[in-house]
């Protein structure tokens, strides 16, 4: 399977999130905020660790198992 998540990359920017999820921006962020999908801010930017959003999918696909 190919991933759409930069391989090089350590953490990502909210809109390469969106779109290895293909969802909104509001979505993203709402992930966010409830702490599902952790993250930190640098400077004025959010960046997700590209290991937390794998953990998420992992997790997702687990839970529909």
């Amino acid at each position: 399977m190919n991933s759409p998540l930069p391989t090089s990359h350590q953490a990502l920017t909210v809109p390469e999130v969106m779109s290895a999820l293909r969802m909104s921006r509001f979505k993203v962020y709402d992930l966010i905020r409830s702490g599902a999908l952790p993250s930190y801010t640098e400077g004025r930017s959010r960046r997700i660790p590209a290991e937390a959003l794998r953990t998420y999918i992992q997790t997702k696909l687990q839970e529909a198992a």
